[in-house]
């Protein structure tokens, strides 16, 4: 099944609970929440008390994606917040491992990714643990960048992976995704696509959300031998 999952930086923070309430509406599956810090990526978005507030606006899971160099000081106050799946980075400061153990030990699914410059297989032994690996088709930190399709190999790498082991991990892309770009990432193996200006700027979001779903499961596995 393809998912579909609005990044909030591209939404209207003044009208945020009815942004997410429409993106339910028009059939996304989560909603991604980007968390910044200024250290471990350059800019500062929002933090646990927002998404607290913001969690009564929708039933969708929240897909948080923490880009902040000590990740295990925050996943309690994240999970409090009703955070349903925390992503952290490989080269945070934390502990990998402990990290993951940690968000696990909450009942929330836990997710790795890693920056473009990073290999895949960072992630690779702590697959077993994973429900969701996302691959970053940007460098992390702003939204509206252009969609890197070098990153596909990493894609492929983790579909491979995961597939040779039996597991049930979702593989999330994010950045630069649009109709185009959702296609080379679903046929590189991704299942879950993180989209921002392309939804939230569109006149027509719920024809956006089907289209993509729709372009994404035609288009499934169709080039992952030439990554």
């Amino acid at each position: 099944m393809m998912k579909i999952s609005p990044s909030i930086l591209s939404c209207d923070y003044g009208k945020i609970a009815e942004e997410l309430k429409d993106m339910e509406r028009c059939g996304a599956d989560y909603i991604h929440i980007d968390v910044m810090d200024g250290h471990f990526v350059p800019n500062i978005t929002l933090g646990a008390p927002v998404v607290k507030c913001i969690r009564s606006a929708t039933d969708l899971p929240f897909d948080v994606h923490l880009m902040i160099s000590e990740p295990l000081k925050y996943i309690d106050d994240f999970c409090d917040a009703g955070a349903d799946i925390i992503t952290f980075h490989t080269e945070c400061s934390s502990p990998v491992g402990e990290t993951v153990d940690k968000i696990l030990s909450r009942g929330v699914k836990a997710s790795l990714t890693v920056k473009p410059a990073t290999p895949a297989e960072d992630i690779f032994p702590y697959l077993d643990k994973l429900s969701m690996v996302l691959v970053m088709t940007v460098e992390p930190g702003f939204g509206g960048q252009s969609f890197m399709e070098d990153m596909m190999g990493k894609v492929a790498a983790l579909r491979k992976e995961i597939d040779r082991r039996g597991l049930n991990c979702e593989i999330e892309v994010d950045g630069g995704i649009n109709e185009k770009t959702i296609a080379v990432a679903a046929g590189a193996g991704a299942d879950v696509f993180v989209s921002g200006n392309a939804l939230f700027k569109s006149e027509n979001r719920k024809g956006t959300v089907e289209k993509f779903k729709a372009i994404a499961a035609e288009n499934y596995l169709k080039s992952i031998a030439k990554y």
